[in-house]
């Protein structure tokens, strides 16, 4: 078994242990049609570590632990606050991994939307420890309730952190979530290679939490965000209501083959030479018609761990083709170090450095807008 070469003979005799104990609380006739045989999973978990290390860190050990357990009650030790526990059907479910209904939301906020009737729900996803992001959200565009009279929600989405502290690090994110009720946490473990995950329980939580919002926002939590241009275009009479996703496009792009890049991706995950057509994942707006469609299909769809390059792959199998953004150039990637304010006030996404250059842009943003708003009230 793969695990007996990466990991020490203690180790390994623990996961036999806990190996034996998972297999015996699962149901009769669940096995084959819902969990990825272990050595699909293990040749995952392979193809990953050769991307960091020769060996597998503990984070990745974890994260292949989580995967398991969180398809069987009473494995993970945390208290269980969803509104909506999943139950898998005994039939149709071809990939596992991937699909959303198989985690559950131990933080949530299961009402929040029916009580804000939200326009647009901001989606970032974020890790536990990450709290310097957060923060830096919460004090500049995600201060931000209402925009061109259309109410607008942010909320945070983080899975299970790891390590020696983890204990430690939820209760500060359980006090966190008790004061600003905008954290949403699932079972799965946050990891650079669970993006995928993250990025359809984002989707789940849209289609059973928030499905009376017109539009979604996937966002990085590194990124600048003018609501006032997204919030402008969205309003705009030619812009669909439904099946509509834009934000950077990405067309033709090649598989990375190279095992030492983060972004390689196995001939097994993804045959294909190219990806279909994608956005870019730091930042993309849609219709809240999708997120629902998008679970639905994945189902479907073989998942791997290019989760912007994934979903552009259940779109193509909805028959869903991306738009270009009606100005794509406000989808912006990197500004440089020479940027400019005005720059950011035509944009409506950029990639940023740190969470204290989106303050001191979102400082400089608000000058130059007060300036901008006296200059053209003197010559009224």
């Amino acid at each position: 078994m793969f695990f007996i070469f990466c990991m020490s003979n203690a180790s390994s005799a623990r996961l036999k242990v806990w190996w034996q104990n998972f297999t015996e609380q699962l149901q009769p006739n669940y096995w084959p049609s819902h969990i990825p045989q272990l050595n699909k999973i293990t040749q995952l978990h392979h193809n990953q570590s050769e991307v960091t290390t020769s060996k597998p860190k503990p984070r990745e050990q974890e994260t292949i632990k989580v995967i398991l357990s969180s398809t069987t009650k009473g494995n993970l030790h945390l208290n269980d606050t969803s509104t909506i526990n999943p139950k898998i059907p005994t039939t149709s479910i071809t990939y596992h991994v991937a699909f959303a209904k198989n985690y559950h939301f131990i933080l949530d906020e299961p009402d929040m939307c029916q009580q804000r009737k939200p326009f647009l729900v901001l989606m970032v996803p974020v890790a536990p420890h990450n709290l310097a992001a957060r923060d830096a959200i919460r004090s500049t565009w995600g201060n931000e309730s209402v925009v061109h009279g259309k109410v607008v929600s942010v909320f945070f989405l983080l899975g299970l952190s790891g390590g020696a502290d983890s204990e430690k690090m939820q209760e500060k994110v359980r006090l966190e979530s008790q004061q600003h009720h905008d954290l949403l946490q699932s079972t799965f473990s946050d990891t650079y290679f669970n993006l995928t995950i993250k990025t359809m329980v984002i989707m789940d939580w849209l289609a059973t939490r928030c499905s009376q919002a017109s539009y979604a926002m996937k966002i990085d939590s590194d990124m600048f965000l003018n609501l006032d241009n997204l919030v402008a275009m969205l309003l705009k009479p030619g812009i669909p209501k439904e099946n509509y996703i834009t934000g950077m496009v990405m067309t033709n792009r090649p598989v990375v083959r190279n095992k030492n890049s983060k972004w390689y991706v196995s001939e097994e995950m993804y045959p294909e030479s190219t990806y279909p057509t994608y956005l870019l994942g730091m930042g993309y707006v849609f219709s809240n018609d999708l997120p629902g469609k998008l679970v639905n299909v994945s189902k479907d769809v073989k998942p791997f761990n290019i989760e912007d390059a994934y979903v552009g792959a259940c779109l193509k199998r909805l028959g869903i083709a991306p738009s270009w953004a009606p100005n794509p150039s406000q989808f912006r990637a990197y500004v440089g170090a020479n940027y400019r304010i005005e720059d950011f006030a035509s944009a409506i996404t950029t990639i940023l450095g740190s969470s204290q250059q989106l303050v001191n842009i979102w400082k400089g943003l608000k000058a130059h807008n007060s300036k901008t708003s006296t200059a053209s009230t003197k010559h009224v």
